[in-house]
């Protein structure tokens, strides 16, 4: 044993390893891009000053929130989550077929798993309120654009996360029925499936509380909800109904979310 090692004391605490010249560097990038970052945000502590006043005038015009289109406002709130459960629907449904298509070791062809990532990869990139947009022009106002909205952004993440599961899944079980010549189908739905049905779950569950957030914004640009009552009420200056429509939209996501919650600790 050595004399260093005996003259260290018995609790004191591992000292950080010197970073190579590459980690080094690596970080003095990293802390380079986010000072840049925020150079170009235009962010100062006197605009935020300046702007308290107009904030404080707006949130004292919010108070009490008026409840007298509070039916009407359920109601657009009850739209909303149709859309976010219909949109999330279709995308789950749609998002199998193309995982199993994107998934290595279950795709038929190396090319056709290229192109289903891609797709996947493309659904993801592009922001719902792009696809409302282009929906909103091909099938018009209401909630029909944002069903189809909701519908490519779910498989654009649901698409992701069922790809990488069944990639992670045991290949045991896989290889016991291919060695008894089991069809690539079988494999999927005896060996597979079952054993990514946990997380399957977990992203399903997820993506309904994604969707409900996301549909609220979607009525902002006309695919219908509560998002056109909240883009009136402020469009009007009628605060003191937009902060009930968003004490309304507050209470619907929290409940989706403990609901989420509750649902995953029983199932998974």
């Amino acid at each position: 044993m050595s004399l260093s090692q005996t003259a260290r004391p018995p609790f004191a605490v591992d000292r950080f390893e010197r970073p190579s010249a590459v980690a080094f560097m690596g970080g003095f990038l990293a802390l380079a891009l986010v000072i840049w970052s925020f150079s170009g945000s235009e962010l100062s502590a006197e605009k935020l000053i300046r702007g308290i006043p107009y904030m404080g005038n707006i949130l004292t015009r919010m108070f009490p929130p008026d409840l007298s289109r509070l039916e009407q406002i359920l109601w657009s709130l009850a739209t909303t989550f149709q859309m976010a459960v219909s949109g999330c629907v279709l995308g789950l449904i749609l998002s199998f077929p193309l995982a199993i298509l994107a998934a290595d070791g279950l795709s038929p062809h190396p090319i056709v798993r290229v192109l289903a990532r891609g797709l996947i990869a493309f659904f993801r990139t592009v922001p719902d309120l792009i696809w409302a947009l282009f929906f909103v022009i091909a099938v018009g106002l209401g909630p029909a654009a944002g069903v189809l909205a909701l519908m490519i952004d779910t498989i654009g993440y649901a698409g992701r996360f069922f790809a990488e599961a069944m990639e992670e899944t045991d290949k045991g079980p896989r290889e016991a029925l291919s060695t008894i010549g089991a069809s690539k189908t079988g494999l999927i739905f005896s060996a597979v499936v079952p054993n990514a049905m946990p997380s399957f779950i977990a992203t399903s569950l997820f993506c309904v509380e994604k969707a409900t957030r996301a549909s609220v914004v979607l009525g902002l640009v006309g695919a219908g909800g509560i998002g056109v009552e909240l883009k009136v009420a402020f469009d009007l200056f009628d605060y003191d109904t937009a902060l009930t429509i968003i004490l309304a939209v507050f209470a619907l996501v929290v409940a989706v979310e403990q609901i989420g919650g509750w649902l995953r600790r029983r199932i998974i």
